[in-house]
């Protein structure tokens, strides 16, 4: 057993929720307790019903998310959001959640660990946004479909190309989740292509205006590394067993 209030301490801490601006709806850091104590660590993309629902039939867990229970604000405690607070409740389970945090963690990110998984070298934070990077960009210098390939690999699942730009790939940036968005902001920088996990139809128009590689590996699936490999250490420091709760939704 440990402690809840250490473990929430010190991920506070190490995430730096405190300091990191994020959309309203994100409430980082604890958002459900327990009983105060946590006999072991759950992570999960989401904290959906189903997953709170395998986590909370153990009993006295904490669960480690991205994407917390409070994405919509001020709601009233009825239907699947009642479900999702009684399972939990009922199972003793505590609820933590990290968005933007966990995003641009230089250790623990999601931006990081992908870029790593798909062999990138020299990576470095990039595109400051309220004082903290939003990505990261790092080398590869090979061809544009080896580069699909590899994120593939390290997404475990298909991937789409939109290739509008060079076949020769230099300076790839990567922003996890739903960042297509960002398709302008990366072509002006010069990178040759973009990893992320998911976009509007109209950022691969964009893209291929503006001549820019874009590949959208899965929001989902690009989102699973931060929470696997935070959950995993915070573990190993306190003690205890850890899982993941993987629940794919195909986008």
């Amino acid at each position: 057993m440990a402690n809840l209030d250490e473990i929430v301490a010190h991920l506070d801490a190490e995430l730096r929720v405190s300091e990191i601006k994020d959309y309203p709806g994100a409430m980082n850091g604890l958002q459900l307790a327990n009983d105060g104590e946590v006999a072991r660590i759950f992570s999960a993309v989401d904290a959906s019903l189903a997953v709170i629902e395998e986590a909370s039939s153990s009993g006295g867990g904490l669960l480690l998310v991205h994407h917390g229970i409070f994405w919509q604000g001020v709601q009233p405690l009825t239907g699947p959001f009642y479900r999702k607070i009684r399972a939990a409740m009922d199972g003793n389970l505590a609820i933590y959640s990290s968005h933007l945090p966990l995003d641009v963690h230089p250790f623990f990110g999601n931006n990081v660990l992908l870029a790593q998984a798909i062999g990138l070298e020299g990576i470095a934070p990039v595109f400051p946004k309220d004082g903290f990077p939003m990505g990261v960009a790092g080398d590869w210098g090979r061809s544009r479909d080896e580069l699909a390939a590899a994120v593939g690999r390290a997404v475990g699942r298909d991937v789409t190309l939109c290739p509008a730009g060079g076949e020769e790939i230099r300076k790839v940036a990567v922003i996890t989740g739903g960042a297509g968005s960002e398709v302008a902001r990366v072509a002006a920088s010069g990178m040759d292509a973009f990893v992320t996990g998911e976009g509007s139809h109209w950022t691969y128009v964009e893209a291929e205006e503006r001549g820019l590689n874009v590949i959208y590996a899965g929001h989902y699936a690009t989102e699973t590394f931060g929470v696997r490999f935070l959950s995993e250490k915070i573990a190993a420091r306190f003690g205890l067993e850890c899982g993941f709760i993987s629940r794919p939704g195909g986008l």
